[in-house]
């Protein structure tokens, strides 16, 4: 029995671990515990493993060192700066602003204020890259103008849920950060990698929307009339985009012999920038140039806009790693909340202790994880799902179908980070074994893990929502009318559609790599590829001396130089003793000159 236990000493811990969780005791803590607990019977038992077991007490010396690397990673403190960029963001009003302004551009159209929600909840995702400060906001902004104008219940809960999940995809995701940790890559990579993804999530949703506005036409109806404050101006928006593509493409062509590749960037910031100024130039002064609507859609979007620019633009265009883009991102967050007249020293305290709260978490988890991760591997438990990996049938394909469905259900039960610090460190060497792109790996898992937002019943943002939407029968000021609560049935009905959705999403990343793997940049043809090699000998070959050296392919010549044997000069003459020496002139000795006359006065001719 000793023996048996010895040999298996890797599977017995990792489902231990899975019956600490189950138990209800904190990740970090199950995970150090569950460490410490079997690095002690691994010691005891490692002479009856037949050497699978490699743990000694002098290990335990190694763990101060793995925890100062935690604290020394540089790449970690994305977190926090982008934590504390998304709660400003979420505290400054700015969710408020995207929701009414784009629902009011797209009340018209039947589903106008469901894609209002995604589309706020992609830019959100791009600004604050936090699931809870969108659902909550979202849910509290737009979940009674919803229900208010007759939306269905399922379908308004699942949109808000849903889009708020988009923050765990689009970068600046959190996930992401954590996951190019976890297996080794650049953030900056798996930043580029996730981008296309993201956007194909979102248009994906949006199609769901408009496939639901003709199935069932009256679940999602279009915004009354009255409703409508801003009133029409679609054609002066139209125009004002227009002017500033105009004024991007002229600044792009001015630039391109000076910015290079970089100057369609700097061509549309200039563009962009120009059409701010206009609006906000012909609300002050009212020059009536455009129409209320255009002008409230190009001030409420352009900021944000901006701030992703600074953030993900710097980034990959190379300017600014994913630390410094976070800390700019934090800068730009306090600069928007403060034009909005919102910034005080309550918003700060509270985002600097939300921030704290997270990054504590995240740094508990990692220093358990590491605890875990030395005893697991001192126990060769990382062979062992190595080989149970790489043994499925189906090879590349088989690993990633039975590894999305494991990590499908995991997230029933744990969240993103647990998932990331626990199963990502496990599945990486497998996938590297089998020669699968660790980036393309890392998003398809980012994709994957985005469900456990979703999953009925144990979803966090249907958590979120479920605190924000009303429990009980409440009068709405507008109408009058008394609008009934949302059950939690209600709920997690409506995230259902939406999990089907991102199954999919996962079959597309599986099936479409190239989605992904365009970070990489233009494939190469290695046929196309043509290497030169200069000439170094039979005389000047590409304007190079030939160093008295053959030409290449043809035999050196039996006197051992480069050149043809030239014959041998004639033998000089005697010296004649009555001219002056030569040493080695070619011109003839010429006469001596006449004795000077001394009788005579000197000529200065």
């Amino acid at each position: 029995m000793i023996h048996f236990i010895a040999e298996n000493m890797a599977p017995i811990m990792f489902f231990s671990l899975i019956v600490f969780m189950l138990l209800g005791y904190p990740v970090a803590f199950s995970l150090a515990a569950n460490g410490l607990l079997f690095f002690f019977i691994g010691v005891e038992l490692a002479p009856y493993s037949s050497n699978e077991i490699t743990l000694s007490w002098p290990l335990l010396y190694a763990l101060p060192e793995r925890f100062w690397g935690i604290m020394s990673n540089d790449t970690l403190l994305a977190i926090p700066f982008f934590t504390f960029m998304g709660i400003v963001l979420e505290r400054s009003g700015m969710a408020e602003d995207l929701l009414d302004t784009i629902g009011q551009l797209f009340g018209p159209v039947r589903g106008g204020l469901a894609y209002a929600v995604i589309l706020v909840g992609a830019l959100l995702a791009a600004t604050t890259g936090v699931v809870a400060a969108s659902v909550i906001a979202m849910g509290l902004i737009s979940l009674p103008i919803m229900l208010r104008y007759g939306y269905d219940r399922r379908a308004a809960t699942g949109v808000i849920a849903a889009s708020g999940t988009l923050a765990q995809i689009i970068p600046p995701s959190l996930v992401l950060i954590v996951l190019a940790d976890q297996l080794g890559r650049s953030v900056g990579d798996m930043y580029a990698g996730a981008l296309i993804p993201g956007l194909v999530l979102t248009s994906l949703y949006l199609s769901y929307v408009l496939l639901m506005t003709f199935v069932r036409r009256d679940s999602m109806p279009a915004l009354p009339l009255e409703a409508r404050t801003l009133g029409h101006g679609v054609v002066s928006l139209l125009v004002a985009l227009i002017g500033a593509v105009a004024v991007a493409y002229a600044a792009s062509l001015y630039l391109a012999s000076s910015a290079g590749a970089n100057a369609g960037i700097w061509g549309a910031t200039i563009g962009f920038a120009a059409i701010y100024a206009v609006a906000i130039a012909d609300r002050t002064f009212k020059l009536n140039m455009m129409s209320r609507l255009a002008q409230q859609v190009v001030i409420v979007l352009i900021p944000p806009l901006a701030l992703i620019f600074l953030v993900l633009g710097t980034i990959f265009l190379g300017i600014a790693t994913p630390t410094e883009g976070g800390a700019m991102g934090a800068v730009g967050a306090l600069v928007m909340a403060a034009a909005k007249g919102r910034l005080s020293l309550d918003v700060v305290r509270q985002a600097l202790a939300s921030t704290t709260r997270l990054s504590s978490f995240v740094l508990f988890i990692l220093v358990g994880a590491r605890v875990f991760s030395l005893t697991f591997y001192g126990v060769n438990g990382h062979l062992w799902v190595e080989h149970l990996l790489t043994s499925l049938p189906g090879g590349e394909m088989g690993f990633l179908i039975v590894v999305n469905i494991l990590v499908f259900f995991l997230a029933f039960f744990l969240d993103f980070f647990e998932l990331a610090f626990i199963i990502v460190p496990l599945l990486a060497p497998a996938a590297s074994a089998l020669g699968i792109d660790l980036i393309w790996f890392g998003v398809l898992l980012g994709v994957n893990m985005q469900t456990s937002f979703m999953h009925p019943p144990f979803g966090f943002a249907l958590f979120y929502l479920r605190s924000v939407a009303a429990r009980v029968p409440y009068l709405d000021k507008v109408t009058g009318k008394t609008i009934q609560p949302i059950t939690t049935g209600q709920i997690y009905w409506g995230a259902v559609p939406f999990v089907g959705i991102q199954v999919i999403m996962i079959g597309l990343v599986i099936g479409f790599p190239q989605m992904v793997m365009h970070y990489k940049g233009p494939v190469i043809d290695p046929s196309d590829v043509e290497i030169v090699v200069p000439g170094f000998g039979g005389g000047q070959q590409q304007g190079l001396p030939s160093f008295g050296l053959p030409p290449l392919g043809e035999p050196a010549p039996a006197n051992g130089g480069g050149a043809p044997a030239q014959p041998a000069p004639p033998a000089p003459p005697a010296n004649d003793l009555s001219q002056p020496p030569n040493f080695g002139n070619s011109a003839p000795a010429q006469p001596a000159p006449p004795a000077t006359d001394l009788s005579q006065p000197p000529k200065f001719n």
